[in-house]
């Protein structure tokens, strides 16, 4: 017979869930398995992030199926950053694991990194890919120059990161106790700091379905992580407006020599090529910020970061 979850349950296990229906009774399963192993009290919350396929459904079947089993439906998708924030709001554990629901983070791995946390006195296990499997070059490629820039101008390396991790209660508390709208689960992690362990794993194939995060996606999370943890773009502007400034008495010394010496020359590519040059970067800086100053709006409007249509009993 199945025991009843106490009210406090040792582990928590956060899932964000978009067009996942194909893959849930296989990663409910394999849960199933990992978790028991373990000996403790355990909650599973399955966050359905809007999904329009039948993954509501799929948590729905699985909640009834089984009492440790905590199922939230969004009212729309707002994003997996969201859906993360929804299921720790709600995660009771003493320790919380937060994973993807497409199988490619292996709950196999979740004993090891329980283990890891209580003999190590980790605030932290993070699990980090050692290989990161049929991934496209595309993705290969973009996910080296996103890091590369987050490295550069906000300092934090997440270079082979993911988002699969366990997290001391305080932690949990630490990451919810901050109030930006514009979440990048990764990137607060790491800013928060904290003690820290690693355990490294390889990326399966997916059973099911296709990844929810196209290109726009991806790019707006980059966009969202960049200006979220580093202002150096707004630096750079700076940077590239006194190079500009010092080019231009340069050039403006060069036209006065040559205006007094009679040796001034009639240019208008060198005009033209100027306006082409100064206008781009213009137009250029304008855009990083407004990037910056889309951010403060978001943030002022103080909406809430996601609203719930339904939760299982």
């Amino acid at each position: 017979m199945e025991p009843t979850p106490s009210r406090s349950p040792v582990l928590s296990v956060v899932v964000p869930l978009y067009n996942e229906g194909g893959n849930l009774p296989e990663l409910v399963l394999q849960l199933d398995d990992a978790l028991a192993s373990l000996d403790d009290d355990w909650e599973m919350i399955l966050v359905d992030d809007g999904s329009p396929d039948d993954t509501w459904e799929a948590i729905r079947k699985a909640a009834m199926g089984n009492r440790h089993i905590k199922g939230i439906r969004l009212s729309r998708n707002f994003g997996k950053e969201q859906a993360l924030c929804a299921g720790l709001e709600r995660a009771a554990g003493k320790a919380v694991v937060v994973m993807d629901g497409d199988l490619q983070h292996p709950p196999a791995l979740i004993p090891e990194m329980v283990g890891l946390w209580r003999e190590s006195n980790a605030d932290i296990v993070e699990a980090v890919k050692e290989d990161r499997g049929d991934e496209s070059l595309k993705n290969r490629l973009g996910s080296r120059l996103f890091y590369l820039i987050l490295n550069t101008l906000a300092g934090y390396n997440l270079k082979n990161g993911s988002d699969f991790k366990l997290l001391d209660r305080r932690v949990v508390e630490a990451w919810l106790s901050m109030g930006e709208r514009n979440l990048f689960f990764r990137g607060m992690v790491a800013w928060l700091g904290f003690e820290r362990r690693e355990v490294p794993f390889r990326v399966p194939n997916r059973i099911a379905g296709s990844s929810g995060f196209s290109i726009f996606r991806l790019i707006k999370l980059a966009v969202t992580a960049v200006t979220s943890f580093s202002s150096a773009s707004l630096h750079i502007v700076t940077l590239v407006g006194g190079v500009f400034l010092l080019f231009a008495v340069v050039l403006g010394v060069q036209t006065l020599v040559n205006k007094l010496s009679g040796g001034a020359v009639s240019g208008f590519t060198t005009v033209i090529l100027l306006q082409l040059i100064v206008g781009s970067m213009l137009m250029i800086s304008l855009g990083i910020i407004g990037e910056y100053i889309a951010r403060i709006f978001e943030e002022v409007k103080r909406r809430p970061r996601y609203l719930v249509r339904d939760e299982t009993d």
